[in-house]
């Protein structure tokens, strides 16, 4: 799921790709994390179902596609809004939180809080965006000095200073592949792959304007229709801003980008750890990739200090310094000067803001209509000050009864795991109690952090909505500096608790679950369990699973790469795991294109081990009674029909095509069809030999 940092990366699993997200948070010491299950607090009143019985076609079979069963009436009658890519249940709990983000932000505009406070600045930030008469009478002002510094480039040694000057951070490794930014390189600060105790810099790959290297690359007449439009879109960006040869320069930016997409590391390599853990000392960076003047970039980037980098995707790094001593300077200029106001376009005068909607929202997101600019103020005001807003919505929006509730949940759901791996016949003893030292250490964060972001230092304008935007960006990257060298907060939070999602951090063995996730459908107190279990019982599930999944599993319990595996073990893993990426591959999204079970493969992963445990969790929960019926389904039919409805969802061609080519999750669709491979399913809803879903039970994915 999503936040700030919506993309899931090999140090940020994420449950999915979805929406551009009282007592301190629940980081449960080990004798506590370790204890038998908690029972969940029983409501006070009957329990309500949980379950949309209207959206469900039973004229579909369970065993033929159990999410048309589950969800055909609901996706034949619901359309997407004209000024969204998609809909769907996150949509629906993305709305709730928008819709109070607004009150909360409303509020502030008519309080007119002290200056200096948070308030104030979230107020102010949100006031420039809307200043929509203020942005077109400044023009392309407010970014002449950045501009100019791109005019002012004259050899390969500002070329280098002035990419550094502008290296950015809060990159996630994965998505460093489809990265929109002028920024050719990235940076990411997290603990060492081998030095758990010390956070390290992460040097990424980036430079591209289209979302991914496929996007360049691929045949398929799709992304050859988007090539061009992109090509249009640059020389109509350029010509705005008065450039006199605008076709030929996109076409020269368009020939680098296509340069720097075939030097880029595929998703599927990005995600390969192994290939990802090359400290490199900083002096020898221009012997390993020569072409950048490695000291020049280091200097602007303030990262002289530092004695050794890590470099994600080695060869891509190699190739693209190489492109930056090899490549006209005047067509690096030309592109650094697209991409600055490719950049900005929002927050620039109308034309250009029009011009990357066209592009963006309809012709790569099949979007016909920009949202209101209220929405986009929120979502850029979240963006900087995130955490203010998030300290004002859990006071107002999560009660310390739901906190518990779902703390209750998390650890029944903990111990089924460490239960399940007990029961596993094919894993040795030593890994066993690896696995179970790795869960029962675990930290859950609920809600929101135990500690905030300080904004003091972020300079905020009522009436410089662009500078506000780079100032925040820069406030950013000076507090992921900070951490460099120091030792790792695991409980460090990289979520809002605004936002509706939930992530899994390798190197702090963490979870995030944000408040803003944890309501209905998803979660409701209110609901029977069954539904709680099918839907946030199998996001709680998804998360601990990563924790085991193919890049899970090569890390320990202190969050060191670390191979803790039997090779028996191991081999048995990979022949479950290979056995998921052939059931994937054969799902075809649009015609022609199938899902990539090899790039979705860690987030099927925890969607099957996740759902497994959370399904033992909920009849733990029963305590040995019988469940309700309810409105004629059992209790197994309620919590079934609670997953696949959590994973609702709609989708334009053009952003379902993005998210198959480049994206680590699976459309919700088939996430749903999950169920295939869990024994309970088959004799909740007969199925049998013969339908279209049906797995023979040596067939089925049994991997925790």
């Amino acid at each position: 799921m999503n936040s700030t940092r919506f993309h899931r990366t090999p140090l940020v699993l994420a449950v999915t790709c979805a929406l551009a997200g009282l007592s301190l948070t629940a980081c449960k010491p080990k004798d506590e994390a370790a204890s038998a299950p908690v029972a969940a607090a029983a409501p006070a009143a009957a329990p309500t179902m949980g379950i949309d019985l209207a959206g469900i076609d039973k004229s579909v079979a369970p065993g033929d596609d159990f999410y048309a069963y589950a969800n055909g009436v609901w996706q034949k009658t619901t359309a997407i809004p004209a000024d969204r890519a998609s809909t769907g249940v996150f949509y629906t709990v993305f709305e709730k939180a928008e819709k109070r983000l607004s009150d909360l932000v409303q509020s502030l505009q008519k309080t007119h809080p002290a200056a200096g406070s948070n308030e104030r600045k979230i107020a102010d930030y949100y006031a420039a965006y809307m200043d929509e008469a203020g942005i077109e009478a400044h023009a392309l002002a407010p970014l002449q000095a950045r501009l100019d510094a791109v005019n002012a480039i004259a050899d390969g040694a500002s070329l280098s200073r002035y990419l550094g000057s502008t290296l950015r951070a809060d990159v996630d490794p994965v998505n460093a592949t489809n990265y929109y930014t002028e920024h050719l390189l990235g940076l990411f600060v997290a603990a060492g792959l081998d030095t758990p105790d010390k956070n390290v810099g992460y040097l990424l790959q980036g430079g591209l304007g289209m979302p991914d290297r496929e996007y360049y690359l691929s045949a398929d007449k799709d992304m050859a229709a988007n090539r061009a439009a992109y090509k249009a879109y640059i020389a109509a960006i350029l010509k705005q801003a008065g450039s006199a040869d605008a076709d030929k320069q996109a076409q020269a930016i368009f020939d680098l980008e296509t340069k720097i997409a075939t030097a880029q590391a595929s998703v599927v390599d990005t995600q390969d750890i192994h290939k990802a853990n090359n400290p490199w000392p900083t002096a020898d960076f221009g012997k390993q990739a020569p072409g950048i003047d490695w000291p020049a970039f280091f200097d602007a980037a303030n990262l002289t200090g530092q004695q050794t980098l890590v470099v994600w995707q080695p060869d891509a790094i190699k190739k693209l310094s190489a492109l930056v001593a090899s490549q006209p300077l005047a067509t690096w200029k030309d592109y650094l000067r697209f991409h600055t106001l490719n950049q900005s376009a929002s927050l620039l005068p109308k034309a250009y803001a029009d011009l990357r909607f066209g592009f963006y929202g309809t012709q790569l997101s099949g979007t016909t209509q920009q949202r209101d600019r209220w929405k986009r103020a929120l979502a850029a005001t979240d963006g900087a000050l995130g955490d203010a807003i998030g300290q004002l919505y859990v006071k107002q929006y999560f009660p310390a009864s739901s906190k518990a509730q779902v703390e209750a949940m998390v650890n029944n759901i903990l111990a089924a795991f460490r239960d399940g791996v007990d029961k596993l016949t094919w894993m040795t003893p030593e890994t066993k109690k690896l696995a179970k030292q790795k869960a029962e250490t675990m930290l859950v964060g609920v809600g929101y952090p135990d500690s905030w972001r300080d904004y003091s230092s972020l300079e905020v304008k009522a009436d410089d909505p662009l500078g506000n935007a780079l100032r925040a960006g820069e406030a950013e990257y000076r507090h992921q500096l900070a951490k460099l060298g120091k030792a790792p907060d695991r409980k460090e939070w990289w979520m809002t608790p605004q936002t509706v999602n939930a992530v899994n951090l390798p190197l702090q063995n963490a979870m995030n679950f944000p408040a803003a996730i944890l309501e209905a459908p998803f979660f409701d107190p209110k609901a029977d369990d069954a539904a709680n279990y099918g839907a946030i019982g199998a996001v709680i599930g998804h998360e601990i699973s990563h924790g085991f999944d193919n890049l899970g599993a090569e890390f320990d319990a202190q969050g060191r790469l670390h191979n803790w595996w039997t090779p028996e073990d191991a081999a048995h893993f990979k022949a479950a795991a290979d056995k998921l990426v052939a059931q994937y591959n054969g799902y075809e999204a649009l015609p022609g294109l199938h899902i990539n079970g090899q790039q979705t493969l860690g987030e099927n992963i925890a969607d099957v081990s996740g759902l497994q445990a959370a399904y033992v969790a909920y009849h733990k929960s029963l305590g040995g009674k019988p469940a309700p019926v309810i409105d004629g389904l059992s209790g197994d039919e309620r919590f079934f029909l609670a997953f696949a409805q959590a994973w609702r969802s709609k989708m334009r061609d053009a952003a379902l095509r993005s998210q198959v080519v480049g994206n680590e999750h699976a459309p919700g669709q088939w996430r749903a069809l999950t169920v295939r491979n869990i024994d309970a399913w088959y004799d909740t809803f007969g199925v049998k030999d013969g339908q279209k879903l049906y797995l023979k039970p040596q067939d089925r994915v049994r991997i925790w």
